[in-house]
């Protein structure tokens, strides 16, 4: 087994997308995003996606793939990244995939379980329930009927929430408890590294990209993407909390001020997510020639097991 995915995880703003771009120049290869926003076409300053310069220093994957109109699970991005590394496989040795969905990256690393099928009247209830009294009262449901999955999940994503309560209320079992009973075998080796930087230098790179995505045009963005804003992929922070401006709920100021407290209490929730992966190799972003050296020493010695196997 002499192919390697080499995953780069971490919370929003550590550096994934500069030391992927490095890692996969040292390799001669190519990324794959696993951002559960950058797919989307109509989504760009708000999603953080890697600049133009970026895209064309090497080449990428699912990022502008689908439209916020289309239908896109888990499940349909597992398969697809499988597929997509049995083709990239062919030509490279090593591939990259980098992103902040830990969900996604679980998918790809371990196989996506099947969830129990909800009934839509559940659905509907708890549609009509976030309609009509927001996103509180699904975190409250959540945090009471799954803490795990609660402490993980961007809680300012009504459709993670609401699929969570649809598995629990169907089944009396909290959706974290379904999660990773089969892990599948998949015929590559994964490395994964993770980004852990300093807690106060991730805040103020996180309060630094909001500030530089405000000034990118975010509000101009959001505005011209309100009609969708029923639309789960626009339920989500950068986006939520600027329609919340347009609705005369919050002043501009307190719009990016609540954007940075969200990315910020997110950023936590990811880290809680990755650090329970026991085979996360953790790095400061800031040690990118020690990373490297970690990969190169790390490659070598699966392809000496594997000439021995």
């Amino acid at each position: 087994m002499s192919k390697t995915l080499i995953v780069i995880a971490g919370p929003t703003a550590a550096g994934k997308t500069a030391l992927a771009i490095q890692v996969a120049k040292h390799f001669k290869t190519e990324i794959i995003s696993a951002d559960s926003r950058q797919f989307y076409r109509e989504m760009d300053i708000g999603t953080a996606k890697p600049s133009k310069e970026e895209l064309a220093a090497i080449r990428h994957y699912l990022i502008d793939s689908h439209s916020i109109h289309d239908s896109y699970s888990v499940g349909d991005f597992e398969k697809e990244v499988i597929n997509l590394l049995n083709k990239l496989f062919e030509t490279h040795d090593q591939v990259v995939l980098v992103g902040g969905s830990g969900l996604f990256i679980n998918a790809v690393c371990n196989g996506f379980d099947e969830f129990p099928a909800s009934s839509g009247e559940t659905r509907a209830r708890l549609n009509q329930l976030y309609s009509e009294e927001g996103i509180v009262p699904l975190q409250e449901k959540l945090k009471k009927a799954d803490p795990m999955y609660y402490a993980e999940v961007d809680l300012n994503n009504p459709q993670r929430l609401i699929r969570a309560l649809e598995v629990f209320e169907s089944t009396g079992k909290p959706f974290s408890s379904f999660r990773s009973k089969t892990q599948r075998k998949r015929d590559f080796n994964i490395l994964k590294i993770g980004l852990s930087p300093e807690r106060s230098k991730l805040y103020e790179q996180i309060n630094l990209r909001v500030d530089q995505m405000v000034k990118c045009g975010l509000f101009r963005e959001v505005e011209a993407l309100k009609d969708y804003r029923h639309l789960n992929a626009l339920n989500t922070v950068g986006y939520s909390e600027i329609f919340e401006y347009f609705d005369e709920n919050l002043s501009e100021e307190e719009a990016i001020e609540k954007i940075k407290q969200n990315t910020r209490r997110f950023a936590k929730r990811q880290l809680t997510w990755f650090k329970k992966s026991g085979d996360m190799h953790w790095f400061d972003p800031l040690e990118s020639g020690v990373i490297l050296d970690f990969l190169d020493d790390a490659i070598a010695s699966l392809q000496n097991l594997g000439q021995k196997n």
